[in-house]
């Protein structure tokens, strides 16, 4: 058994609490605010702590400070009903045990405390806690309170103040250079500069130019010494976007500097040392193309330090709703508009839509729509026609409904489908539109042999032409529904 602290000022949720535990071994301690909180902590000693950080009089930012100081062990929980993305990271950058948001579920609730109880007795030693808090610029901040999302905010808190490198992942357009900006504004870098580099928009012959610089006559055209990224961004951090399409002459290049802190210039022999933590993202398989040797395992592991997942936007239920909400307000107040609210029906034309380009397109949307309309109120007929319209959705083919043809009459419609989708997506203002195609047809392709094989991942895998390990991979990463699933050896 153990004892549990919960602080509220909310008589609802400390009751709430109480109940969860009332059929429980343990030992309930309710109080309202901070000073009966660290009042509570020195008369029960209690094993783990369930913190509101919305408390009257005393943050709960600054009630864990002191809760710190009386027992630098204890488990805290934090518990939240209007967190934002830098409420989450601050909290688990402080040293929280986690941190849910209000309403609460009860059985999530329940499974934390048992953790935290089982973590607080096998700690021997205390952990000592810096209570310093970095000053970060808040920047744009990243909207979502979606389950998959409160994990992202917990891995920037987590990873922001280590020097380790990161890896983010995730489709084109779920928000991997804002994700980056934030580790480094939570980060002891904060005050350095933050540079990004997109590998796949720079011409390889320019790129080792643009990263390393080059001396006077290096190449046709270098009239004069250029100081490269690597050295520009010396004690802050770089964000290395699209590293999959980093040309492998480049990638030894970028595996020396992260091994030795080092690197010379195009055409120069001064070997100059860099501090530089870097941060690097990818939309695709990185395991698969060191499998297909288009890229060095030695660099994936050494950028593979942690790994952040974002999730796409299809996947973050009431996300996009928060997220309309804030670019109808943000976009509105650009371009002029007073926006007072969304129809129904435009709403649900929103929902419905699957949105393969992410958060990218939905901005592009909204900019667009309010652009083009008028009036305080957005209507159905305001959106883009591949919005409003079942027909020509291209949700269609992200949701593989426009792909599921059985005969060949229907089969050879695929051209028609795919000019859908390329002309949506030119609407939707797409800067990604090679990689987003061909994301559309890999995903065809693998729902077709895996219905030709009733699921039998072995057999698609060898019609294919891939390992079985990599058609699992793409299955998940492109999130296919496969009615039955098959993997015979």
């Amino acid at each position: 058994m153990g004892t549990i602290l919960v602080v509220d000022d909310d008589r609802a949720i400390r009751h709430l609490m109480t109940q969860a535990f009332a059929d429980s071994d343990h030992t309930i301690v309710a109080v309202e605010d901070a000073e009966s909180a660290l009042q509570a902590i020195q008369d029960h000693r209690p094993d783990v702590v369930h913190l509101d950080i919305e408390l009257p009089e005393m943050s709960g930012f600054e009630a864990f400070s002191k809760i710190r100081a009386l027992d630098p062990k204890l488990p805290v929980i934090y518990i939240t009903g209007g967190g934002t993305s830098d409420t989450a990271i601050q909290a688990m950058k402080q040293g929280a045990f986690d941190y849910l948001l209000k309403p609460l579920d009860l059985r999530t609730v329940c499974e934390l405390t048992e953790r935290a109880i089982q973590m607080r007795r096998l700690m021997s030693v205390p952990v000592s806690m810096d209570d310093a808090v970095v000053p970060v610029d808040q920047g744009d901040q990243i909207v979502g309170r979606s389950p998959q999302m409160q994990e992202v905010f917990k891995a920037i808190g987590r990873v922001a103040p280590q020097r380790v490198t990161v890896l983010i992942r995730g489709e084109s357009g779920t928000g991997k250079e804002l994700i980056a900006r934030a580790i480094y504004q939570h980060s002891d870098r904060a005050d350095g500069p933050f540079l990004a580099v997109n590998c796949a928009a720079i011409p390889e012959q320019l790129l080792e130019s643009e990263l390393f610089g080059h001396e006077k006559g290096a190449f046709t055209g270098a009239d004069r010494q250029r100081i490269g990224k690597f050295e520009q961004c010396n004690g802050g951090t770089l964000f290395l976007d699209e590293i999959g399409d980093m040309p492998a002459t480049l990638q030894s290049k970028i595996l020396r500097l992260l091994q030795q802190r080092e690197f010379q210039r195009v055409g120069g022999n001064e070997t100059i040392q860099t501090d530089v933590r870097i941060i690097a993202a990818t939309n695709r398989d990185l395991e698969q193309m060191v499998a297909g040797g288009e890229f060095r395992e030695d660099l994936l592991y050494r950028l593979n330090g942690y790994t952040i997942e974002l999730p796409p936007l299809r996947e973050r239920g009431d996300d996009l709703i928060l997220l309309i909400q804030h670019f109808l307000a943000r976009i509105g107040a650009e371009v002029g508009r007073t926006v007072e609210g969304i129809a129904p029906d435009a709403l649900q034309a929103l929902k419905s839509y699957s949105w393969p380009g992410n958060i990218r397109e939905l901005e592009a949307v909204i900019r667009r729509t309010l652009l083009q309309s008028a009036g305080p109120i957005v209507a159905a007929h305001d959106l883009p026609e591949f919005i409003r319209s079942p027909d020509s959705r291209a949700s269609a083919v992200r949701d593989n409904s426009v792909f599921q043809a059985t005969d060949e009459d229907e089969q050879s419609s695929l051209p028609t489908d795919l000019r859908h989708f390329v002309h949506s997506r030119l609407d939707a203002g797409t800067s990604d539109l090679y990689a987003e195609t061909l994301e559309v047809m890999e995903r065809y392709l693998l729902t077709e042999v895996l219905s030709r094989t009733e699921g039998n991942q072995s057999e698609a895998a060898r019609i294919l032409g891939i390992t079985r390990g990599s058609l699992r991979n793409k299955i998940r990463s492109l999130g296919i529904k496969i009615a039955t699933t098959v993997d015979a050896d």
